[in-house]
């Protein structure tokens, strides 16, 4: 399974390379067979995982969420926030005091929810080995609600008292999908108030920092992700950023842009 080194990227970078990832996905599962490869061989088509963070406070929006409150193009114009649109789902989170993942799947079960409860299996794993267990929220889905961090579907991870860590979103392509997440650590509380109106979530510390995350969560997928069930494991094979097609990644970073923003 491939695997990104975490990056810090501005703007629509990480968004377009995530779209990159799942169409390279595509193209591999069209052309690559599992009964083609010799034994122990690891196939294109187990996908690719990556964790990123972001170098200035971003508000990224589903990629059909239409509804924009007035400031936050204002705050976006102004330089405070820069403002994307994400390939996936789901509604606005705000950037900066979170670790992004995203989880590329070529061959993922068609309901979502089994998508999901099997894509998140393995973050569940982390955080129960920090003795912060997370369970899967249970609220409906509610467009009326601008953040993504203002209710707790069945895509998304909560604690025992409710407060959410976890917030997900898929997209879904000719039967693949990329799955992103939110992985909240401190959230900015000022700033979040100035663009949502409310307090961020009360959650509880992590006894690990934020690269100590970070490999706790892989270690934790190489066993639990869903490509790794039928498997002693998957191993997470190093994608070189020498070796990837960045004038075809930039050319796509328009489609990520928010009309009426400042340009990233």
């Amino acid at each position: 399974m491939g695997w990104l080194p975490p990056s810090q990227l501005e703007g629509t970078w990480p968004m377009a390379i995530d779209n990159w990832l799942l169409d390279d996905a595509l193209a591999a599962r069209a052309t690559s067979s599992e009964a083609d490869q010799p034994p122990g061989y690891l196939p294109a088509l187990a996908g690719t995982l990556r964790f990123y963070q972001w170098p200035r406070p971003t508000l990224s929006l589903g990629f059909h969420q239409q509804r924009l409150p007035a400031h936050w193009l204002e705050l976006a114009a102004e330089g405070v926030i820069d403002l994307v649109r994400r390939p996936s789902g789901g509604r606005a989170v705000l950037h900066g005091g979170d670790l992004t993942y995203a989880l590329i799947w070529p061959t993922p079960p068609p309901q979502r929810s089994e998508a999901y409860r099997r894509a998140c299996r393995w973050l569940q794993r982390g955080f129960a080995a920090m003795d912060l267990p997370l369970e899967f929220g249970q609220a409906a889905h509610n467009r009326d609600r601008d953040s993504c961090f203002a209710t707790s579907t069945a895509a998304d991870l909560i604690h025992a008292d409710g407060s959410k860590r976890i917030g997900s979103a898929q997209l879904w392509r000719r039967g693949a999908l990329l799955q992103h997440g939110s992985i909240l650590i401190q959230p900015q509380r000022a700033l979040w108030r100035g663009i949502f109106g409310v307090d961020p979530p009360v959650l509880p510390d992590l006894p690990v920092t934020t690269a100590e995350l970070i490999t706790l969560l892989a270690a934790q997928a190489q066993i639990h992700l869903p490509q790794a069930e039928t498997q002693q494991g998957v191993e997470l094979v190093t994608v070189e950023r020498a070796a990837m097609p960045w004038d075809a990644i930039a050319a796509q970073r328009p489609a990520y842009e928010v009309l009426g923003a400042s340009a990233p």
